[in-house]
Parts: structure tokens; sequence; C-alpha cells
């Protein structure tokens, strides 16, 4: 199954057409760190994240991970080791990383697409999701449903679907 970003502000995804917004800068094929540009290609996505605190595990084809307090995203084009990939973190952590347990609701739930995570290239771009919004607010480089429209798109993907941003 391809779910299809067919424009700016909609997701096709077998019969549905779901609202969304994207980056602020619109898309792009050389995506950089922190240019507030989604990244143009096919990707395949990731395990579904969610807050077990706020949401209940939802219905998915995809395994489904609790999110707790330790859990980041590093987007610290200095860590080779460790960029654009989930890391745990603590006071020791000297990176810069995306908090997932987050006191506003984005990441309550959240798909991360596969972009730039095999064999990583350092300031091409990390945490790209696929997470919620209440306003449609364009994004810092991530796709964002409203929450029911990201729950009918977990129910219906399957583990080897894949997104095309084009």
């Amino acid at each position: 199954m391809i779910i299809i970003l067919k424009n700016n502000e909609s997701l096709i995804c077998d019969d549905f057409k779901l609202k969304c917004v994207i980056g602020k800068a619109g898309k792009t094929i050389n995506k950089i760190e922190g240019d507030k540009k989604t990244p143009r290609g096919t990707f395949t996505l990731g395990n579904l994240f969610y807050r077990p605190d706020k949401k209940n595990k939802p219905l998915s084809n995809l395994k489904c991970i609790a999110i707790n307090k330790k859990m980041g995203w590093c987007d610290d084009p200095r860590s080779k080791k460790n960029y654009n990939k989930l890391i745990k973190i603590d006071k020791k952590t000297n990176l810069k990383y995306e908090k997932l347990f987050r006191k506003d609701s984005i990441y309550d739930y959240f798909i991360p697409i596969n972009y730039n995570t095999n064999r990583s290239t350092l300031g091409k771009g990390s945490a790209i999701f696929i997470h919620l919004t209440k306003d449609y607010k364009k994004t810092l480089g991530c796709i964002a449903l409203k929450e029911k429209d990201f729950l009918i798109l977990a129910k219906i993907i399957k583990k080897n679907s894949k997104i095309k941003i084009y």
C-alpha cells in the first residue's frame, strides 16, 4: 500500500482522503537539518509511537511502542552514531534531540517516516514524522493530521506500506 501526499494538504490512502499539513517551507529533494522543508521521495514507515498516559494503544498493523519520559530522537549532526535515531535521554545526554514526551499533544501519536535513516547522512534532516495537529499549523518538516484522521491511517496501513511525497 502506498500513501500519497497528493498536494500540500491531503494524504490519499485507499479510499480515504485525509487533510494534512506539511513543512512551513514546502517540499524539497535537498533536505537540510532545520530548513523547515518536507523531504520529497518514497519512504517506508517506522513503528507507531503513542503516549499511554494520555491515549489508548491504537488499532494498527504497525508495532506500537509506548513513549516514556526518557525517549528522544537525535537531531544532532555531530553524532554519527545517534543521528536520526531513537535515543534514551538522561541528565548526561550531551546531544541535541527532539523530546518525544511533550507537554503539547503533537507526539501523542506519531509514525517516523524512514527518511535519511539507513546509513544516515549528517545534516540531511532528521525526525521526520507523521504526527498530530490541532490547528493545521505548518510543521518543521513533518506531516501532521488531526487525531481522528491519524487513527484512520493507523488502522489501514500495513507494515510494508510506503509514503510517496512529491
